[in-house]
């Protein structure tokens, strides 16, 4: 057999808390009903995304999730990106909803995602058809805790273990570690700090991660990091 397709169906309080969230990403919807039960329908070209509405439901307390595999994962989260800009003025990095960047993940086979936590507490989870390059390698020092953070907060959940693991690792420098592996390690626990309600941390992180030294191709290498520690100071509170 073959054609086949699935459809997630994830829970929501409000069919208002996700549809504007998700028309943001490019979704259309193709059917809503109210009655007999709220039920509402999203298409992203071949990526369907079903949600029923449950008026008790609290987000803090949803398990929802789905895996989307995908061609082109950067193309993809940029999209995303410019449509949460285009609608709510920046990318949501914290709080709920909010989206992750992509990065590897050592618990993963080598394969690089970003996760979506949508309104409704939903973590959409897309990850890349192919393997990242040099992905079979195995990290050390600095390189390694940041793959290990990474699974600690975008797979499991968990970014006050991330927090940990990374400080552990900023605090124990290293001269063979990689100034760019350096970047991407502040920016990130500056993510964590956001999440962590920790402003002041977040601040004091990127302002780290902009004073380390950085050639032109290592800093070409980084315009997607560097584009998102941008977005990380555009969501910190004035002060």
């Amino acid at each position: 057999m073959a054609n086949e397709t699935t459809i997630p169906l994830l829970p929501c309080r409000l069919l208002d808390d996700v549809a504007p969230f998700y028309q943001a990403l490019g979704f259309e919807v193709t059917h809503r009903q109210a009655r007999p039960n709220p039920y509402l329908a999203l298409r992203r070209e071949d990526l369907n995304l079903h949600f029923f509405g449950m008026p008790e439901f609290d987000p803090a307390d949803s398990y929802g999730s789905c895996l989307v595999v995908v061609d082109d994962l950067v193309g993809l989260h940029r999209a995303f990106a410019a449509g949460l800009r285009a609608a709510y003025g920046k990318v949501l990095v914290s709080g709920v909803p909010r989206m992750t960047r992509p990065r590897a993940r050592g618990n993963d086979h080598g394969h690089t995602g970003f996760s979506i936590v949508d309104p409704g507490g939903n973590w959409i989870r897309f990850v890349a058809r192919t393997r990242t390059p040099g992905a079979d390698e195995d990290p050390t020092g600095l390189a390694r805790a940041l793959r290990n953070a990474v699974v600690q907060a975008d797979s499991r959940g968990n970014p006050r273990q991330a927090a940990k693991i990374l400080d552990g690792a900023l605090a124990r420098p290293d001269a063979a570690d990689d100034p760019a592996v350096q970047v991407e390690a502040l920016v990130y626990r500056a993510e964590l700090a956001l999440l962590l309600d920790e402003p002041k941390a977040a601040r004091d992180l990127l302002r780290r991660a902009g004073a380390v030294p950085l050639g032109e191709e290592p800093r070409e290498r980084l315009a997607d990091t560097l584009q998102h520690a941008a977005d990380l100071s555009a969501a910190l509170p004035a002060g």
